[in-house]
């Protein structure tokens, strides 16, 4: 298995993902008081497969998730549809419904 590292840059409003020393990818938010608004996933195409942008997901949820500050607006079409793919996450999404989030 890969190993990959992620890391949150909050300087840069990103989630930064590498392997080895080499950048991998990407995921960056815009903040408001409430919400973490995720906007665009980006993986380098020599590591797609790999499992990059799960981590990225992961990382940036669990983080989001830890900080118990925000909820989850997911414009970027990636980080939506692993949050359908894994649904402990749904509970985190602005707006989910209640009947949706305990599912």
């Amino acid at each position: 298995m890969t190993d990959i590292q992620v890391v949150h840059d909050p300087s840069r409003l990103r989630y930064l993902a590498s392997i080895g020393d080499e950048p991998a990818g990407f995921a960056e938010y815009i903040l408001t008081d409430e919400l973490i608004v995720f906007t665009h996933t980006d993986v380098d195409p020599r590591f797609e497969g790999e499992g990059v942008g799960s981590a990225l997901a992961r990382f940036a949820l669990d983080e989001t998730r830890a900080a118990g500050q925000r909820k989850v607006m997911p414009l970027c079409p990636f980080i939506k549809g692993w949050i359908g793919r894994h649904r402990e996450y749904v509970p985190m999404v602005y707006g989910a419904p209640e009947s949706t989030a305990r599912d």
